[in-house]
């Protein structure tokens, strides 16, 4: 199916506007450089200042492209959720990953404190959060799967995604009540989300997982339409429905638990943005939506984590208090309006 010339239009509009901020993203911060020298770095060429090409190699650029990928990862998800339990206030964590991860970061910053100090040590370190926030996600997935099959109503999964994300807050709830003011501090921090930490190792791996889910999401676009009458209809037209929903759930969980795993928590992004991709084409055509929900979503990460830099200031906003601000008005405007797409 080939797209509108207005469509058209608007893709190359969002691929510039995305680029764009790219560039500006790694231009301001606490230390401005000028946008010439970004582009100068960025195609090897010599910058002016030594200094600014340590901050754009080891600080901007790979915190840019985490950027894009958690907006993109996060966005599709959201997309997906929403499609498949026919709610416009899905979003990529009702599945419970958010809660898994959670836990199992809470068990090694909160629960370290009964194990000795070098094994604590280990856990703690950077890999150790996203091998626990991993298995955290992935547990939960597990239990998801297990259920699904046993349940034919979709909006039955949807409640139990939710009463795991209940119970492990439950427990993360408890394990708080138990720890030192510093551990609720440092696992306070994590909550609150971060893409400015991870090494080169660390996005390539983020870059495999968010590929891997996007590939699985492109190949369940035309039964996503499909699924937007119904799942009797989808059925009566040879949707092979149980096969479409496990791949719905796979590439949900492989993108918001591997994200979450090396970002945190980041609130929002995946429940408005597909949503803004709607009002901005006017339709429910998932092809369309698909790439729409992919640009606007690196788009809107990419404003969220300029606006937190707070430019010519050494302070940094966490990320989900500027992804709430955009996003929770997104929210209450549907919740006013009461439409459905």
């Amino acid at each position: 199916m080939s797209f509108t010339k207005k469509q058209n239009l608007l893709f190359i509009l969002l691929l510039v506007a995305m680029v764009f901020l790219f560039l500006v993203n790694i231009s301001l911060g606490s230390v401005a450089i000028p946008l010439k020298e970004v582009i100068n770095g960025l195609f090897s060429q010599e910058m002016s200042k030594e200094s600014w090409e340590i901050i754009l190699w080891n600080f901007r650029f790979p915190k840019a492209i985490t950027a894009i990928l958690v907006g993109t990862g996060l966005s599709i998800s959201g997309l997906l959720m929403q499609t498949l339990f026919r709610n416009p206030l899905a979003g990529p964590y009702v599945l419970g990953l958010s809660s898994g991860a959670s836990l199992g970061v809470a068990f090694i910053i909160l629960g370290t404190g009964f194990l000795p100090t070098f094994i604590s040590s280990i856990f703690l370190s950077n890999y150790g959060l996203v091998v626990a926030s991993s298995l955290g996600s992935f547990l939960v997935l597990m239990a998801v799967l297990l259920v699904s099959q046993k349940l034919k109503d979709t909006m039955a999964i949807l409640i139990v995604g939710l009463m795991f994300g209940s119970f492990t807050s439950a427990i993360v709830s408890v394990l708080s009540y138990f720890s030192s003011a510093e551990k609720l501090q440092k696992f306070t921090f994590w909550s609150m989300g971060s893409i400015s930490n991870l090494s080169w190792n660390e996005i390539l791996l983020l870059s495999v997982f968010v590929l891997v889910g996007i590939g699985i999401s492109f190949m369940v676009i035309k039964p996503l339409n499909a699924l937007l009458l119904g799942e009797k209809y989808a059925q009566s037209i040879g949707i092979n429905y149980k096969k479409t929903r496990f791949l719905i759930i796979i590439a949900t969980s492989i993108l918001a638990g591997s994200i979450t795993a090396f970002a945190g928590p980041i609130a929002f992004i995946g429940l408005a943005v597909p949503h803004m991709a709607k009002l901005l084409f006017q339709t429910s055509n998932h092809l369309v939506l698909f790439w729409s929900t992919l640009l606007l979503g690196a788009i809107v990460m990419l404003c969220c984590d300029t606006i937190a830099q707070v430019p010519e200031n050494d302070i940094t906003l966490p990320i989900n208090a500027i992804t709430s601000v955009i996003g929770a008005p997104v929210v209450i405007w549907l919740l006013v309006k009461k439409k459905r797409f």
